[in-house]
């Protein structure tokens, strides 16, 4: 199978570890950081974990062979091929990768999903800004001078502070990243998330929201030691073992809050909330990627 090298551009085989014409690295397993998806299971886990809306509304359909317009998606086809593709808005499909080396293959999509939201949030702040800069300007034409002073900068030094507050509150109240022992049942924390182990499976799992509210309102970085599990040794799946985990989320010592590396920094910022709306007619589905 060739493949082209992100950096110069040629046609070369799969199978070589770097370019022959520019010496840039080509493996599928070096281009894959720490933590992030390697098998096509792992991707439809970070997907969910990282609370992206449904399919049909991003595009990007993961394990199945879409044939309509205006999507990306990777599957296994019949021949035991990895496949990435990109169906343009015309219907016509654009292959990214199509090979044996599974890790490469989710890689890409990964990276290109990974690209999608950054530009979906850009674009929603950019129409939050837009917004509140042509409200603020009606106001401001329609206030007489001497009442829209203070009428407008008291507001912004309450939200000032007020936003100081929830986030100096928000970092310290919540507990260190690890396993948890609450009611009997066995917890794991990472990030603003918490899972839970089901030992009839032997296996982690999300919590429902009811849940992860009652388990963020009970235990916080206060009371953290009357619940946290210091040493976690027993015969069942630890959660480092799972799709869930991600190796360079970590906390740092002796404080309450999480710290990232560079590449993780990005992943666990790629979550998505109701805050955002996703478009994805701003994509642009001209372009072969």
């Amino acid at each position: 199978m060739q493949i082209k090298c992100d950096y110069c551009g040629s046609m070369i085989d799969e199978t070589l570890q770097s370019c022959p014409h520019c010496g840039a690295p080509l493996s599928g397993a070096n281009r894959t950081a720490s933590g992030q998806p390697q098998t096509i299971e792992e991707l439809q886990a970070w997907y969910v974990a990282h609370n992206l809306p449904p399919e049909y509304i991003t595009r990007f359909f993961i394990g199945k062979d879409i044939k309509d317009p205006k999507a990306f998606g990777i599957y296994k086809n019949e021949t035991g091929d990895f496949v990435v593709y990109k169906n343009k808005a015309n219907g016509e499909r654009a292959i990214r990768y199509q090979g044996s080396d599974e890790k490469y293959a989710v890689n890409e999509l990964y990276q290109r999903l990974r690209a999608e939201i950054v530009d979906q949030k850009a674009n929603n702040n950019a129409r939050k800004q837009n917004s509140n800069y042509n409200n603020s300007s009606n106001m401001a034409s329609s206030t007489p001078a001497k009442k829209r002073n203070w009428g407008c900068i008291i507001p912004i030094i309450v939200s000032i502070f007020l936003g100081m507050a929830a986030v100096t509150y928000s970092v310290y109240n919540e507990p260190e990243k690890g396993y948890y022992n609450y009611q009997g049942k066995e917890y794991y924390r990472q990030g603003d998330k918490w899972y839970s182990y089901d030992k009839d499976v032997d296996d982690w799992s999300l919590t429902d929201e009811a849940t992860s509210s009652i388990l963020s309102k009970e235990i916080t970085h206060k009371n953290e030691d009357q619940y946290r599990i210091q040493d976690y040794d027993h015969e069942g799946k630890s959660f480092e073992e799972t799709p869930w985990y991600d190796n360079g989320y970590h906390s740092n010592e002796g404080s309450s809050y999480s710290s990232y590396d560079d590449d993780d920094s990005w992943d666990n910022d790629s979550g998505w909330d109701d805050n955002y709306d996703w478009d994805s007619g701003g994509t642009d589905w001209d372009s072969d990627w």
